[in-house]
Order: structure tokens, then C-alpha cells, then sequence
């Protein structure tokens, strides 16, 4: 049984990832009307090989794979999850993108019992039903979930499943640096075939705001991978996704601060039964890693 520390270093590298995640929309909304996609995605993982060769380098890290099929098979399965996601963040407001993302962790769930044979507890189930009810809250079907660019979303979503399922599994045996340096150098040629494949769409010139938006994505796209790759080294996969609901209160008040997209009230509704999954569930987890108080005298 893992000890309570672990609980709390779950939940502060999932701040992490809630934040990086969060940025990587932004700076792709941003990139949007100046570069392509494929670019944007080619740029971020060129970037996150350099830094992570660097930093193994440094800290002479292994990064020979022992595991070579599945990091093969989950990063094209990621590799598809990322454009289509990046595809909706252009066109479909931010919470609504997050809001369907979040089908993710109902898949994950099902996923890690069948694969991973983690234990479904009544907490964690709770935490995810709680987390889907409020994204169907937040959402409301009708609003403007039935867009193609929804389906594609909820595309994302399953492929996200896959992908947080294989990471799971790679930890057992991969260390971050890993798993991040052949997530980055599998997804690169990816990426610059299809750019060159994919007929160009016309965009505006390149600028000094995305410039920035471009070094802010090229950051935030690796330490959002690391962060959720260490979460997953520390919890399991069903305790770490519900956590990522959070994201879609989050996300909500930025699209609303740099868009102005609007706050719609029953986001709060949403949100607050997320929270209170979430909540639910920690507390439990730490009642369960908690160690036995022995009486005295024992």
C-alpha cells in the first residue's frame, strides 16, 4: 500500500498538468491563424526532444526503450488524440472542448480494470460518475455538442483513454524521461510528413505575440507530460484521471478572460459536482493509505 505522501504528490503534479494543459489550449488558439497544426504540433515536439535529450544528457539518464512496440503503438494512438484535439481547440469554445474531453476518464476506468486489473472502488467510481454528470451539466446536449468538431473532440477523447492506459503500463518499467524523450521523437517525423501531406490552409503572418505563444507551448507541452507522467508513477490511473476534471471550471474562466466566452452559470453547477467527486474520492484514498493506529500496549 502506497504511503500517504504519494496522495498528496498526485495531487500537486496534477496542479501541474492542470496548468500546462491549460496553456497548451491557449498557445494553440493563439498559433492557430499563423502556423498549421501539424506545424504547431512538429515545433512542440522538436522542442521537446531537445530539452529532454538535454536534461538526460546532463543527469546521464538511459533513454533506450525497453519497451519499444508499446511506446510505438501509444504514441500514434496519441499522435491522432493530439490533432484532433488541437483541431477542436480552433474551432469550438475551450470548455466545451474540455467538457467533451472528459469523456476520457469514464474510458479510463473501464480500460485500467480490463487491463491494468486495478481495483474499482465505490469512491473512485463516484469520482468519475460525479466528474460525468458534470460535464453533462456544463455541456447540456444541444449547446454545442452536436458540431462535427464535437465529434472529433470525442474522438480525441477515446484515443486519450488509450494513450493514459499505455502510460500506466510503461511506468511500471520506463523511466519519465523515457517516456517523454520517445513520445516527443516518435510524434516529430509524424508530424512534418503530414504538414507536408495535408494541404496548407492560408494563414496570417508570423508575429512577435507568436513568437511568445510558441515558447510558451514548447514549455507547457513538455511539463504537462511530465507532470501527468510522474502523477501516474505515483497513483493509479483511476485515482489520477478524475483528477483532471478540474481543468474544465479552469479553462472556462480563461476562455472567458482572454475570449470572452461566456461563463455560463451552470458551469459552477458542473463544476461543484466535480469537486465534490474529487473530494470524495481523495478523502477516501487517504483513509485507506492511512496506516493502522495501533492501541498502546499492542
Amino acid at each position: 500500500m502506497k504511503p500517504l505522501p504519494d496522495l498528496v504528490a498526485v495531487v500537486l503534479w496534477m496542479a501541474g498538468a492542470l496548468l500546462s494543459f491549460s496553456a497548451t489550449a491557449i498557445a494553440v488558439r493563439e498559433l492557430a491563424p499563423a502556423l498549421g497544426l501539424f506545424d504547431i504540433l512538429a515545433a512542440r515536439a522538436a522542442a521537446g526532444v531537445a530539452i529532454v535529450g538535454t536534461v538526460a544528457l546532463l543527469r546521464r539518464r538511459p533513454l533506450a526503450p525497453r519497451r519499444l512496440t508499446l511506446h510505438l503503438a501509444r504514441n500514434l494512438v496519441h499522435w491522432g488524440g493530439n490533432y484532433a484535439w488541437s483541431y477542436g481547440v480552433t474551432l469550438l469554445p475551450l470548455a466545451v472542448v474540455f467538457a467533451l474531453e472528459f469523456t476520457t476518464p469514464a474510458w479510463v476506468t473501464v480500460l485500467a480494470v480490463l487491463i491494468l486489473r486495478e481495483r474499482l472502488t465505490a469512491s473512485r467510481v463516484a469520482a468519475v460518475a460525479l466528474g460525468f454528470l458534470g460535464v453533462l451539466v456544463v455541456l447540456r446536449p444541444g449547446v454545442a455538442a452536436l458540431q462535427p468538431a464535437s465529434l472529433v473532440v470525442l474522438a480525441a477523447a477515446l484515443m486519450f483513454a488509450l494513450t493514459a492506459v499505455a502510460t500506466k503500463a510503461l511506468t511500471r518499467t520506463e523511466s519519465v524521461l523515457s517516456i517523454l524523450f520517445w513520445m516527443n521523437l516518435i510524434q516529430l517525423p509524424l508530424n512534418l510528413v503530414a504538414g507536408r501531406l495535408v494541404p496548407a490552409v492560408p494563414v496570417h503572418a508570423f508575429e512577435g505575440r507568436h513568437a511568445l505563444a510558441l515558447a510558451v507551448l514548447c514549455t507547457v507541452g513538455l511539463t504537462s507530460h511530465w507532470c501527468l507522467t510522474s502523477a501516474y508513477r505515483r497513483g493509479d490511473a483511476i485515482l489520477v484521471m478524475p483528477l483532471d476534471f478540474l481543468r474544465i471550471p479552469l479553462i472556462a474562466v480563461l476562455g472567458w478572460r482572454f475570449y470572452g466566452e461566456p461563463l455560463d452559470p451552470w458551469l459552477f453547477v458542473g463544476a461543484g459536482l466535480i469537486v465534490g467527486g474529487i473530494v470524495w474520492n481523495l478523502a477516501a484514498e487517504a483513509r485507506r493509505q492511512a496506516p493502522a493506529v495501533r492501541p498502546e500496549g499492542a
